[in-house]
């Protein structure tokens, strides 16, 4: 298989294709609505106090989580993904706090988090980069804080471009190399848009869709601690 390329998501924002045979005429993962992960994580009462969403894009997760009543801030490296999310916030009337940051850094936010939700941002990095975000990760939540992450599995058959496909026993290295103890860790599904699902389509593989004809990608839902 060829070797994964870390795509551009400023470029993908921006209307362009990040990497190629990337081509796609809206961002995949802006399904307009809050992944039915995260909607599932707040629903059981897991989700408390400051909460970051790292890599927000354009701020579905962020502007679902306000409106339930948490005090979210959101980052992302893509400045357009972050005016995205203003935008909609403002549109909306959510209360929420929206920085351009790398989220294998986060300098400035020391201790700052009780909850963190990750939605397809963990397998958008190498291995040197996962090994950096788990412990910003680490470095920007208090003691036991909460880290939730929806990522692509390794159950996805074919390549996506810009992405990496992540075993069980990655998230279990990396995440516990860095002071998380996983509490829970199944296979999930991440909902792409209908076009995104016609390209997966087109490249032979057969996702199931909702009603609207949005793909399922093969996912990973991790819930973890910080020690």
């Amino acid at each position: 298989m060829p070797e994964t390329v870390a795509a551009d998501f400023e470029t993908l924002y921006r209307g362009a294709s990040p990497v190629p045979g990337m081509e796609f005429d809206t961002v995949p993962w802006d399904i307009g609505e809050p992944q039915p992960a995260v909607v599932e994580f707040e629903g059981r009462g897991q989700v408390s106090g400051d909460v970051l969403d790292a890599g927000c894009g354009a701020g579905e997760n962020a502007i679902f989580l306000a409106a339930r009543g948490h005090r979210v801030t959101g980052v992302d490296i893509a400045p357009t993904a972050i005016e995205w999310a203003r935008q909609r916030s403002r549109d909306r009337g959510a209360e929420v706090e929206y920085a351009v940051a790398d989220v294998t850094d986060l300098g400035g936010y020391d201790r700052r988090f009780d909850t963190i939700i990750d939605s397809a941002v963990f397998d958008c990095l190498d291995a040197e980069q996962r090994d950096r975000y788990a412990a910003a990760l680490h470095r920007a939540t208090r003691p036991g804080a909460k880290l939730f992450i929806v990522c692509f599995s390794d159950a996805l058959p074919v390549e996506v471009p810009g992405v990496f496909t992540i075993s069980a026993e990655t998230l279990r290295t990396t995440l516990e190399g860095a002071g998380w103890t996983i509490t829970a860790l199944r296979a999930d599904a991440f909902l792409v848009t209908a076009t995104a699902n016609e390209f997966f389509r087109s490249a032979g593989l057969h996702l199931d869709t909702d009603d609207r004809g949005r793909g399922r990608l093969p996912a990973w839902a991790v819930e973890a601690v910080r020690s």
